[in-house]
C-alpha cells in the first residue's frame, strides 16, 4: 500500500510502499479516504526540536482520518466490514489510575498514531477496535477525518463551562481556533470576540459566527466594549503565544475561567499573584479530547444541524502533493488542509 513515511532523522516526508498492516484480534484495519493534515505533522515535516525529541523514524505519518472498515479481528463484535468510521488516534493503556478514573485522555502510557506508531497518511491503518468511532451516514469522509482537532477545539470550549450567554474570547484562530468559534456560537454564547494576527483566517471566524473578528492589539478595546469593562467569562487560548496568554489572563473577569490549548515554545514567566491568584480566576489545560466524552458531544452537536465545520476546510490535496499541502499550512492563508486518500 502507499504510505507518507518520515523516513530518517531530516526534513521531509517520503511516499512509498510499504506492507498492508496486520491486524490481531482485537483490531480493525481500516481504508482510509480522508486525512487532515495537523500543525504536529508540519513540525514532524521540518524535523524540529520537538520533532527530534519525540520521533523516532522510520514510521508512518498522521493522526486524523476517516474511511470505511476493510477487516476485523476475531475479538471485535461491535464494529463491523463496510462501518464508516473515525478513530481517537491516542492509545491508551486502559489499566493505569487515570484510565480506571475516566481521566484516559492523560493517560502517561498514551502512544498517538503518527508520532509514536505508524498512523494514517496511508491507504490502510490498523487500530484497536475500542478506539473506533462510528460516523453517522450523514457525516461525510471529510467532516469525519477532522474529528480530532474538532475534539480538542469541543473539549476546550465546553468542559468546566456552561457555554450559554456566556462571553468569550478566542486568542489564536488556527483551525481549532476557528472551529472553537462555531461550537462557541452552536453552544449559545452571548458574545465571541476572535483575536488572530492573520486576516484570512479572521474572515474564517467571522464566517463560523464570531461577533467581533479583532487583532491582539485590538482586543482590549472589543472586550472592554462587549462586556462593560468586566472581562469575558471564558477565555480560549489558542495560540501558545505568550503576548496572547498574558492578555488571556488580563481580559478574562474576575472568577472567570481560561481554558489553555496553545503551547508555548518555552518555558515563560507569569505573575502568579496578580494575574491568577487575586483574580481568582480558573485555568484548564487541555490535552487531547475527553475519552469519550467529547467524541459524544461532537456527535451530538453534527446531528443537531446548528454546527458545520465545513467552511473551515479551504484546501484539499492527493496525497502525493504532501509538499503542498505542507506548504499550504505554513502560508498562513489555509483554514483546514485534508488529504484525499481514497
Amino acid at each position: 500500500m502507499r504510505a507518507l513515511v518520515k523516513a530518517a532523522a531530516g526534513p521531509g516526508f517520503v511516499l512509498r510502499d510499504v506492507p498492508q498492516p496486520r491486524i490481531r484480534d482485537d483490531e480493525v484495519l481500516i481504508r482510509v479516504r480522508r486525512a487532515g493534515v495537523c500543525g504536529t505533522d508540519v513540525h514532524i515535516y521540518d524535523w524540529d526540536a520537538w520533532a527530534q525529541g519525540r520521533c523516532r523514524p522510520p514510521f508512518t505519518v498522521g493522526h486524523e482520518f476517516a474511511g470505511d472498515v476493510a477487516e476485523v479481528g476475531r475479538f471485535v463484535t461491535d464494529v463491523k466490514v463496510g462501518d464508516g468510521v473515525t478513530a481517537e488516534g491516542h492509545i491508551v493503556c486502559g489499566r493505569c489510575h487515570l484510565c480506571r478514573t475516566g481521566n484516559a485522555h492523560v493517560c502517561p502510557n498514551t502512544r498517538i498514531i503518527g508520532v509514536d506508531r505508524d498512523g494514517c497518511f496511508a491507504d490502510f491503518i490498523a487500530m484497536p477496535a475500542t478506539n473506533v468511532w462510528h460516523l453517522d451516514d450523514a457525516v461525510s469522509y471529510e467532516i469525519g477525518g477532522i474529528h480530532d482537532p474538532m475534539g480538542n477545539a469541543f473539549h476546550t470550549a465546553l468542559v468546566g463551562t456552561e457555554m450559554s450567554g456566556k462571553t468569550v474570547l478566542i486568542t489564536g484562530c488556527g483551525p481549532i481556533g476557528i472551529f472553537a468559534v462555531g461550537i462557541c456560537r452552536a453552544a449559545g454564547a452571548s458574545r465571541i470576540i476572535a483575536s488572530d494576527v492573520n486576516q484570512t483566517r479572521l474572515a474564517l471566524a467571522r464566517t463560523m459566527g464570531a461577533h467581533d473578528v479583532v487583532t491582539p492589539q485590538e482586543a482590549t478595546k472589543a472586550v472592554q466594549a462587549a462586556t462593560g469593562g468586566l472581562g469575558v467569562d471564558v477565555v480560549l487560548e489558542m495560540s501558545g503565544v505568550p503576548s496572547a496568554i498574558h492578555q488571556a489572563f488580563a481580559l478574562v473577569r474576575v472568577g472567570g475561567r481560561v481554558q489553555m490549548l496553545g503551547i508555548p515554545a518555552k518555558p515563560m514567566e507569569v505573575d502568579f499573584a496578580t494575574e491568577i491568584i487575586f483574580k481568582g480566576i480558573t485555568i484548564y489545560g487541555v490535552v487531547g479530547r475527553r475519552m469519550y466524552d467529547t467524541w459524544i458531544q461532537m456527535t451530538q452537536f453534527l446531528r443537531s444541524g446548528q454546527f458545520d465545520p465545513t467552511p473551515v476546510i479551504t484546501h484539499r490535496f492527493p496525497l502525493e502533493r504532501f509538499d503542498d499541502a505542507i506548504a499550504a499550512i505554513k502560508s498562513g492563508e489555509a483554514g483546514k488542509v485534508v488529504f484525499e486518500v481514497g
